[in-house]
């Protein structure tokens, strides 16, 4: 399937590294124009070289989603510097899962404001344009604890649920104006967030890896390419009939469909 993005402009958040950079990839290889987003200057620079090196040109914009003046200073950058914004992934933010009891307030806010806060703001800022130019695509990257939480999955399950009850919300608001919005659940797949857990266990990385992927039925971790395929397709013209959804990306792991 050849899928075109001309003339398209694409905002990636956490876009330096992980799931972010490969959808970043897949989109500039499509033709679209990409900023990506994130907390790191350094971390952005290796992704924009890394990129470059592939004949592949993306702008990178130091962002923390997490605060809303940040938002609204690097949206205003985005369009200043772009005229639009068409697509927007909100990507930031990785998994942080433990008891309820040791939830503090703090806590509970940080997660909402990376996962959940962030995700409003960039969709209200981006709404407008995509409304008067009635073509738009959001998709909301959340993880599988959005549909079916585990013991000892807050704060996230929690953000990711409301992540996924906002992207329904807002694709029947939003259908009439065509644009679409999806949810991509994402389960155990190749990421720095893994790198950083299988360094903190001290165990080696493919040991890590090897013991998560005895929970999935395809047998293995996901990568990060696969997953950006498919958020390459739903912002396609292609995907034009699709909006509300919220699909696993997870090899079978999840219990719920």
């Amino acid at each position: 399937m050849q899928i075109t993005m001309k003339d398209r402009v694409a905002v990636v958040t956490g876009g330096s590294k992980g799931i972010g950079i490969a959808v970043a990839r897949r989109f500039a290889e499509s033709g679209a124009k990409v900023a990506i987003l994130a907390r790191g200057a350094a971390d952005l620079k290796a992704a924009r070289e890394q990129l470059a090196k592939d004949g592949l040109q993306v702008h990178d914009y130091v962002c923390d989603v997490s605060k809303a003046q940040d938002i609204f200073a690097t949206y205003d950058k985005i369009v200043k510097d772009h005229g639009k914004v068409d697509m927007l992934v909100n990507n930031a933010g990785t998994s942080r899962a433990m008891p309820f009891e040791t939830v503090t307030d703090a806590i509970w806010q940080e997660d909402l404001d990376l996962k959940l806060f962030a995700a409003i703001r960039l969709s209200r800022l981006v709404w407008p344009g995509m409304k008067q130019r009635k073509w738009g695509r959001i998709i909301n990257v959340l993880n599988t604890f959005a549909k079916a939480p585990a013991g000892n999955s807050a704060p996230t399950s929690v953000s990711r649920a409301a992540g996924m009850a906002m992207t329904k919300a807002l694709s029947a608001e939003f259908a009439p104006q065509n644009v679409l919005v999806n949810a991509l659940l994402v389960g155990f797949i190749e990421a720095d967030q893994h790198v950083q857990a299988a360094k903190k266990a001290n165990i080696p990385l493919a040991d890590y890896y090897k013991a998560r992927e005895k929970e999935i039925p395809l047998g293995r971790a996901g990568k990060a390419e696969e997953f950006a395929n498919l958020a390459c397709f739903l912002v396609s013209e292609q995907a034009g009939y699709i909006t509300g959804t919220a699909t696993n990306v997870d090899g079978g792991r999840s219990p719920v469909v």
